[in-house]
């Protein structure tokens, strides 16, 4: 009995287990269209711990921290149509072109990733279809349907990074990412210096580009979207106090930056 054919065929998901994706505010009314890549944490029971200590599994490696939270501010503040990817980053990174090495992660900052070595090409293509694929498809049919009625739309997706990286302290609380089109994501860049309050990173703590990204280039770039990926450090959205604070201020950023910028 072949047992690596029978694993390969088995469901990656029980038919139990969420999925892939949640929505927020299904029939928001506002041009603002949210996404958060890193949502979850959550490891298909199949998949078991991916041979990580609970520890690892709670970290900056697995999820995004907060930015779920945040991006749930947003919708309710905006009236936008919002939605979060339910499983780890570490299963499969839904923000990464299928050609990036770092989709299926074999090492995320400095831990081994046991459980993701040594995958089979159906392996691989399991995560893909179960968890990446359906996700990107329901974001596909909602900028369809949009489009075909004539609305307007401003991808936003949401994001944070850790204050700290390989021991090198980042100096931003919050950042603007963009590639090729920088019209929304130059405007909030200016709103945000103009406060005088805040360190904002120009494409950092990181930067975009075809090979690096998926939600910018395909949903952003492709479609003729203005868009921006919206970074937040970490440590100031940990709980659900920051997340409203941070949900509160960046919806008064986005909402002037895309009137100075002539987007709504």
């Amino acid at each position: 009995m072949d047992t690596g054919v029978e694993a390969q065929v088995a469901s990656l998901l029980a038919a139990d287990e969420p999925p892939p994706f949640s929505i927020e505010n299904a029939s928001g009314a506002s041009p603002f269209f949210l996404t958060c890549d890193h949502a979850g944490r959550r490891i298909p029971r199949s998949l078991g711990d991916l041979g990580l200590d609970e520890s690892e599994l709670q970290r900056h490696i697995a999820w995004d921290i907060g930015a779920a939270g945040v991006m749930s501010q947003l919708s309710r503040r905006l009236d936008a149509f919002a939605i979060a990817q339910t499983y780890s980053r570490l299963v499969i990174d839904c923000n990464r072109p299928f050609e990036s090495p770092t989709l299926i992660a074999l090492r995320s900052e400095r831990t081994d990733i046991p459980g993701n070595a040594n995958l089979s090409a159906a392996q691989r293509q399991q995560r893909i279809d179960e968890v990446f694929a359906p996700y990107h498809a329901r974001i596909a049919v909602e900028l369809d349907a949009r489009r075909a009625a004539g609305r307007p739309t401003i991808l936003v997706t949401v994001h944070s990074f850790t204050p700290v990286y390989h021991e090198v302290a980042r100096p931003w609380q919050v950042g603007a990412l963009y590639h090729r089109d920088t019209r929304l994501a130059h405007a909030l860049l200016r709103v945000i210096r103009e406060e005088g309050t805040w360190t904002v990173g120009d494409n950092e703590p990181y930067s975009v580009s075809d090979a690096s990204d998926y939600a910018v280039p395909v949903y952003g770039e492709q479609r003729g979207l203005p868009h921006v990926e919206l970074e937040i450090r970490q440590d100031l959205i940990a709980d659900a106090t920051g997340q409203a604070e941070w949900g509160e201020r960046a919806a008064a950023w986005l909402l002037r930056a895309s009137a100075d910028a002539g987007l709504r």
